[in-house]
């Protein structure tokens, strides 16, 4: 794609200390990333990490943003999928970035979704024993969420992102242009994690979601679109949760709303096309609510509010809406008792007392989120 150069780009702070760095947002961003890099690293070489579909659609610009600063750089482009995020292809980058030469003072550069995200930025972590590396998400969920706060992970058969390291990038540059391209169902599921920042703390957000989710869906290039203002708000929101509580020991775990439901589902249809990982979110932000309001911390019409602007975004909200066989309720079990928020065998819930107000709720009877999901399961 040809990059639109714009000089209004929206700058959102990390602060971390000797760790900050920056987010920026806006359309045709990735026309200035050989710049900034060359601003930040001046003399680096760059590896950049993609998949086949990403590759298609934005390698070309990155590169020659990249030649125009004079960056030298060589690329990897992986299976498209969470596939990808597995030992096989973990090797695959560290053994790519090693052989392209890569030295402790040269960069990695991550092109893609969260997938990519994730998977590029463990390899940062630990080839040579630590490669800096930037973040330019291609996907709604990765421009508002799994891009910012050095979260990188791979799967294990027992779970999601369950190996990994907090690691952080030093330059998140959101192109919006880029998201013109993506598939409908992908943005859908990507818009999952947007609304989850109004859901944990910010209810006006929400409120603003459900009047202007058409327009943050819709191409809009024009200045102060609804879709960069979201991206921004949300970026923002997790930018403050991570500069107080970097590596998850109280409240960035606001941020799982939904997750502790949703990677057991997503498990449990083994990490495929069947069920995207904001689909799965969305049905677990809705189970949270759900379980809330049964646990009598939330209204029952909050969760019913949530629900019905999911369907009306096109989102999935139950287990019903899983296309296949459900999954069973002991897998289930068994891997929500695989979730990282388990404590001396306890589980922890991210739950919520309102829109706009989530809480962690530690020492959940297993028996309670049993019987809950049986009913779930039982609906049609």
């Amino acid at each position: 794609m040809t990059a639109l150069v714009r000089d209004d780009a929206v700058v959102v702070p990390v602060s971390l200390g000797s760790r900050s760095y920056d987010i920026v947002i806006g359309r045709g961003t990735i026309a200035m990333l050989g710049t900034r890099i060359a601003e930040l690293r001046p003399g680096a070489k760059v590896f950049i990490v993609s998949d086949e579909n990403v590759a298609a659609h934005a390698m070309a610009a990155a590169q020659a943003a990249l030649k125009r600063a004079d960056v030298a750089n060589s690329h990897l482009i992986v299976a498209a999928g969470e596939a990808s995020k597995s030992y096989r292809g973990f090797e695959q980058v560290c053994e790519a970035v090693i052989d392209g030469q890569i030295e402790r003072g040269d960069l990695i550069v991550a092109l893609g979704g969260g997938v990519i995200g994730d998977l590029a930025g463990f390899a940062a972590a630990v080839v040579r024993r630590g490669l800096d590396y930037v973040q330019v998400p291609t996907t709604l969920l990765a421009q508002v969420d799994s891009s910012v706060g050095g979260k990188t992970a791979i799967d294990s058969g027992h779970g999601k992102n369950l190996i990994g390291a907090f690691h952080q990038p030093i330059l998140v540059v959101a192109d919006t242009a880029l998201l013109d391209t993506l598939p409908q169902r992908e943005f859908r599921a990507g818009y999952a994690e947007l609304v989850k920042y109004g859901l944990i703390g910010d209810a006006a957000f929400f409120s603003w979601l459900e009047g202007h989710w058409r327009d943050i869906f819709g191409a809009n290039s024009s200045r102060n679109s609804a879709r960069e203002h979201a991206v921004a708000v949300a970026c923002r929101a997790k930018a403050a949760i991570v500069g107080r509580d970097e590596r998850e020991t109280g409240e960035r775990a606001l941020l799982n709303l939904g997750h502790t439901f949703g990677h057991a589902l997503e498990a449990a249809c083994g990490f495929s096309d069947r069920l995207l990982h904001g689909e799965a979110i969305a049905i677990g932000i809705v189970l949270a609510f759900e379980f809330s309001a049964r646990r009598g911390l939330a209204p029952a019409g909050d969760a019913e509010r949530v629900k019905r602007h999911f369907v009306e975004v096109g989102l999935p909200t139950g287990l019903s809406a899983i296309p296949g066989p459900r999954p069973g309720l002991d897998r289930i079990m068994e891997l929500i008792g695989q979730d990282k928020k388990v404590k001396r065998g306890m589980l922890t819930f991210i739950l919520v007392r309102a829109i706009g107000s989530a809480v962690i709720e530690a020492g959940v009877e297993e028996r309670d989120v049993r019987a809950f999901l049986n009913e779930q399961l039982t609906r049609r």
